[in-house]
This record gives C-alpha cells, sequence and structure tokens, in this order.
C-alpha cells in the first residue's frame, strides 16, 4: 500500500476524449462537465486546442468565468514550428491568449516522427521543445510536457528519448508525460521503462498518458503510478480516438481503493458512478454498463448459487462495497434463479414476501415457464414486480382492457401509410373507449392508451419511452417466430423496463406497453416503495 503518496489526476475528457467517434460536447457542456469535474476533486482539466475550432476558442473563453474551487484548467497545444522563433509562432501566442493556468504542449520523442513527420533535424527538434517550454514557464504558466509516441521513441533510441525528456526539464517543465500515443505497450514493458526514466529525473514529477489498443491502458497507467509516476492522464468513460484513452473512472477507484494512493477526489468516491453516468449523458451515449465499478452489471448476481451466497455474506462474490462509488448490489431474474434470488429481488423490489409460502414455490416455476416462452426479465425489473404483486395478490390493476384493434391504412403512395388503433378499457368500473392514429401501430397504440388513462389518470402524460427493442428469439420458425420486445420508459424522475413477449410482434409490444403504464400508476399511487 502506499497511502503516503499523492497521484495528480489530469482529464483530457474534453479534448483527447473528443477526438473519439460519436463523442462530442457543444461548449455549454463542456463547462459544465468542467464544473462536475472540479466538485468531484479532479485536479487538472484539458479544456482543449485554443485556435484549433470556433468551439474551442468559446470554451476558453467563458471558462474563465467558471468559479473552480480545485481544479486548474489546461489549454493543450504542441512545440513552436521548426525554425521559428518561439515569441513569434501564432500556435504558441494562442495558448497564451486562452490565459489558462496551466499549458499543456506535446514535442516528438521517437526519431521517426522527426525526420519523417515534420521533417526537422534531431537537434532542433530539441531545441523547439526546450524553448518552447522554457518560454511558458517565463509567462508564468505550469507547464505540463507530453512526450508525445515516448514509449515507441524510447524502444527505438533510448538516448534520443530521454533527451527529449532532459530538453523538457531544462526549459522548466513541471510535469513529464509519457505518452504510450498508439497504445501498443505491454505492461512489463512499461514497469522497466518508467522505472529507469524515473531513474533520470529524480526531481522531476513523472505523468502517465496511455491509450487503450491493446485492452491495457488502465493497467500500463496504474504500472507507470508503482515505478515513480505521480500523475496520471486519461478521459472519464475512457473516450478517446480509435479504442479510447486509459479510463480514469477505473483508474481512480483502483488507485484509490485497491492501492492506497492519496488522490484529491478520494473523498467524493461515492458519487464515482454519477459522475460517469453525467458524462455520458451529456455526450448523447448510452453507458457502457459493463464498465469496472460503474456500470449497471457491475455488482448484479443472476445465478442462483452466487445470489444464495450474497445474501448470506455480500463480500463472498463483491470486491468492494457498490456503495463505495456510489453503486449497488442488483439481482437479475432469469431461468437459472432459485429461491434465494426471487427472495433477493422482492427485498429490493419492497415487496413482503414470505419464503416458506408455498406460492412462492409456484412462483418459481411459473416463472421459469415463462422465461421458457420468451420473457426475460433481467432489464425489466417493473413487469417482474408487477407480476410478482399480482401472484401474491398484493395489487390489483389500476385498470382493465377490454379489447383493442388495430387497422393500417394504405394511402395511394408507397410512404402514406397510417395506423389506426381503437382501445377500450375499464377503470373503475366505467368504460373508455378511444382511437388514435400514427405513423406505425405500436405508436397509435401508444396514444390511443394514453388518451384513455390520461382522462382519469392525467400523470401518465409524464410518461415517454427512451429505448424500444425487438428480438426474434428463433429466427428457424419463420413468420411464426417468438418476438420479444423490451422497453425503457421513464417519467422525468424514475426509469423502468417492461417485456412482452408473444408470436404476434404487436401483442408483445402490447403486454410491454401495458406494463409500463401500469408500473408509473403504482409510482404515482404510493405503493411503490423500492
Amino acid at each position: 500500500m502506499h497511502s503516503q503518496s499523492k497521484v495528480f489526476v489530469y482529464d483530457t475528457t474534453l479534448r483527447d476524449g473528443t477526438q473519439g467517434e460519436g463523442v462530442s460536447f457543444s461548449v455549454a457542456a463542456k463547462l459544465r462537465v468542467a464544473e462536475k469535474l472540479d466538485q468531484f476533486g479532479v485536479d487538472y482539466i484539458e479544456g482543449g486546442w485554443p485556435g484549433s475550432n470556433p468551439r474551442d476558442v468559446e470554451f476558453f473563453t467563458k471558462a474563465k468565468e467558471l468559479e473552480l474551487k480545485h481544479a486548474k484548467i489546461a489549454a493543450f497545444g504542441s512545440t513552436r514550428r521548426a525554425k521559428v522563433d518561439v515569441a513569434e509562432d501564432p500556435q504558441v501566442q494562442l495558448l497564451l491568449d486562452a490565459e489558462t493556468p496551466v499549458v499543456t504542449i506535446f514535442g516528438k520523442t521517437w526519431l521517426l516522427h522527426v525526420e519523417e513527420v515534420i521533417r526537422t533535424t534531431a537537434e532542433e527538434n530539441l531545441a523547439m521543445i526546450e524553448d518552447t517550454v522554457r518560454y511558458l514557464k517565463q509567462n508564468g504558466r505550469e507547464v505540463h510536457y507530453d512526450a508525445e509516441h515516448f514509449f515507441d521513441g524510447y524502444k527505438d533510441n533510448p538516448e534520443y528519448a530521454l533527451s527529449t525528456l532532459q530538453a523538457a526539464q531544462r526549459g522548466g517543465a513541471d510535469f513529464l508525460v509519457l505518452c504510450d500515443t498508439n497504445g501498443g505497450l505491454m505492461v512489463h514493458e512499461a514497469e522497466e521503462i518508467v522505472k529507469t526514466v524515473k531513474e533520470h529525473f529524480p526531481e522531476t514529477a513523472i505523468g502517465m498518458h496511455c491509450h487503450n489498443d491493446c485492452g491495457l491502458g488502465v493497467a500500463i497507467s496504474l504500472a507507470g503510478v508503482r515505478n515513480g509516476a505521480t500523475a496520471v492522464q486519461g478521459t472519464m468513460n475512457g473516450f478517446g480516438e480509435r479504442n479510447g484513452n486509459a479510463n480514469l473512472t477505473t483508474i481512480i477507484a483502483n488507485l484509490a481503493l485497491k492501492m492506497g494512493y492519496e488522490l484529491n477526489c478520494a473523498p467524493q468516491m461515492e458519487k464515482l458512478r454519477d459522475l460517469s453516468l453525467f458524462i455520458d449523458d451529456l455526450a448523447n451515449l448510452r453507458s457502457d454498463i459493463r464498465a469496472p465499478y460503474v456500470g449497471a452489471t457491475s455488482f448484479v448476481h443472476k445465478g442462483g448459487v452466487h445470489a444464495d451466497a450474497v445474501n448470506k455474506v455480500k463480500h463472498s462474490y463483491e470486491h468492494i462495497r457498490p456503495e463505495a462509488v456510489g453503486n449497488r448490489t442488483r439481482v437479475l431474474i432469469s431461468d437459472m434463479s432459485g429461491r434465494s434470488s426471487i427472495m433477493m429481488k422482492a427485498n429490493e423490489l419492497g415487496l413482503d414476501v414470505d419464503p416458506k409460502s408455498p406460492e412462492m414455490k409456484t412462483f418459481l416455476s411459473e416463472l421459469k415457464e415463462l422465461e421458457y416462452r420468451g420473457y426475460e426479465y433481467e432489464a425489466a425489473d417493473a413487469s417482474f414486480k408487477l407480476m410478482l404483486s399480482r401472484f401474491l395478490k398484493q395489487k390489483r390493476d389500476h385498470f382493465e382492457v377490454v379489447h383493442y384493434r388495430l387497422i393500417d391504412v394504405h394511402g395511394e403512395w408507397k410512404d402514406e401509410l397510417t395506423s389506426e388503433a381503437s382501445v377500450k378499457l375499464r377503470i373503475n368500473g366505467a368504460p373508455y373507449h378511444t382511437v388514435a392514429e400514427a405513423t406505425g401501430p405500436v405508436g397509435a397504440l401508444d396514444k390511443a392508451i394514453r388518451q384513455a388513462l390520461g382522462q382519469v389518470y392525467p400523470k401518465i402524460h409524464d410518461v415517454r419511452l427512451t429505448d424500444f427493442k425487438v428480438r426474434i428469439l428463433d429466427g428457424s420458425q419463420g413468420a411464426g417466430s417468438i418476438t420479444r420486445v423490451q422497453i425503457e420508459s421513464t417519467d422525468g424522475e424514475h426509469t423502468w423496463g417492461t417485456v412482452g413477449a408473444s408470436d404476434d410482434i404487436i401483442e408483445a409490444s402490447w403486454e410491454a406497453l401495458l406494463d409500463s403504464y401500469e408500473y408509473k400508476l403504482l409510482l404515482d399511487s404510493g405503493e411503490e416503495t423500492a
């Protein structure tokens, strides 16, 4: 354990992270992310490359108005160009114009890039590094020097790679950051090289910047820290070009909870999952359910034996307390479930169930039969709770379906297709009959049932569908195959999942819709305590 050692967290989600496919932040979103990272305790926030695009220009202008309590904003750029005076280089001037307390610049370490990419001499490259770092330091900036392709350069020519770091050190760099830019490094290589670098630069802080092309970004970052690095760069949720950057949510948790390092963000560790979800939300990306520590499945138990063991001793199948990172234990219900799984799930959902009741044995048999017929409740907690409550006669439905009817109307042109749904419900003994149109059958059914229920339960209009998945379970049956429909719904405060299964895709969709609205009514009735 290294409780006496401090590691600084440098976040580059807003710069390197945005180079990932499908990742984009508006200026407003970048400012919100910066504030959230600051609240979490991140030490450095790299905001972008000043002058590279209008969005980053506007960000740095507005970032001056942020009232950050801890984090320092960093502007990112490169060394001066070859054979250009550093004071005359417009890109370097833009770094100063951003008026950030920290500037991070990258320079070439690998002779291949020096000679074949920027096409200058080895000596001029060293001067470019030293001149730029010194100039930024003379202008009052904290300077982080990113040694691009450091490990590839070191393996090609160790002496020259180290000489580039010496140039940055002579210029006064505060951090020498070793970059695995191609993401091809192995852990054992990193350990040996970082150890050597630390021996050459015992008084200068060393940082790590890794990519995940071999799936080792986190492992190499941690190996770097174990061998003397005191700063780690990365992105939240591993955003970044190609396979992404080293994932800071995983690095932070491992450093603080497993390795005993001191982090300024450690006191906020219980907000780690919340931060991860926040970043995904602003990037408009679905979260990785299997992300270590913060993923929705990180502490999920499905098999009956596992669930039974966790019910008795939680850490028997959980490597940390889920709450330590803002996560929680969940139990999945499937045909692998035993009575212990059902009991844990019932308790999780706030249902009062007697484990010795004969109904439980019957319910378990019924559940496995439903799963065999195509239903799946792993992502449909709402349907499971409704089914168990009905089975145990702990609730009555808020409405009864009398019938529904669908008509597809084809117009003169191929794209003129309208679906008309007629729905008749009975609510508190009274009939409600509505008709609605939409461009598709499920949309028409959804609109018609909303109109009917909304007359008695106006809050039903708060519900919106956020996801709709259809899966054919056995394609060998052709058009008669069983179809499973899973729906995710929200009312702005709660989110829940429901499921339907049938050899009729409309009927499967109808079942999932009905459960979605019944669960909303259960929430509003106050019977839901989970």
